[in-house]
């Protein structure tokens, strides 16, 4: 956490209202981001009862991370909210439809590189939940794989491997998506414009047919 971060924090809990506006302007597009792969259209609704319950619950604050504070309060609304709704978090397209396609790790870091834009949001979806909020938390909130591993109650390996194969999974779906022009990835319908094609010929007419006799 910066150290402006930090001291948005405390003035934020001693009753700040500026500083409180600058917490929410720096946390919740990535939290915004974090919280539509767990509820999808849904997640201003959520992220609005977080920001309710982070300012309610901000002058108890003990301190720590404050980001891993606040996407645990927002992780926590989501379930609840997944819950209240009886829905599973939104994963349109089951994986196995997905190839596992191996990356090197300059089209890893290109994906990683890709994550806020919407077409690699909507691919964020297609994920597993596990890896798909261990890549929310590492690559758009920024949470090192220990505090990560808190948030979501596991250990700091399994999130590193998990945010490592939903990149590679992620990297994947990004180049088929480049090389098949016109085709978005199941789920994304839309999201991935087609890549116009430059390499055609010019239509030729056709030749005229002999005439007879």
């Amino acid at each position: 956490m910066t150290a402006e971060l930090t001291e948005a924090v405390a003035s934020a809990r001693a009753g700040d209202e500026e500083a409180f506006r600058f917490l929410y302007r720096s946390l919740q597009p990535a939290l915004l981001r974090y919280l539509t792969t767990l509820v999808g259209t849904e997640a201003e609704d959520v992220a609005s009862e977080t920001w309710l319950q982070i300012s309610r619950d901000l002058p108890s604050f003990t301190g720590g991370e404050f980001r891993a504070w606040a996407v645990t309060i927002a992780r926590n609304r989501a379930m609840d909210h997944l819950r209240r709704q009886r829905r599973r978090p939104v994963v349109p397209v089951p994986v196995q439809a997905l190839t596992d396609l191996a990356a090197d790790a300059d089209t890893a870091d290109r994906a990683g590189e890709a994550i806020g834009t919407e077409s690699a949001l909507a691919l964020i979806r297609t994920l597993p939940p596990a890896e798909a909020e261990a890549v929310m938390l590492r690559a758009v909130i920024g949470l090192d794989a220990e505090t990560a591993g808190r948030v979501l109650g596991r250990r700091a390996g399994a999130v590193r491997t998990a945010a490592h194969r939903g990149l590679r999974r992620l990297a994947a779906m990004l180049e088929r998506a480049e090389d098949a022009p016109g085709v978005a990835p199941e789920g994304a319908r839309g999201a991935v414009p087609p890549r116009p094609r430059t390499d055609r010929p010019a239509p030729h007419a056709p030749e005229a047919e002999p005439a007879e006799g």
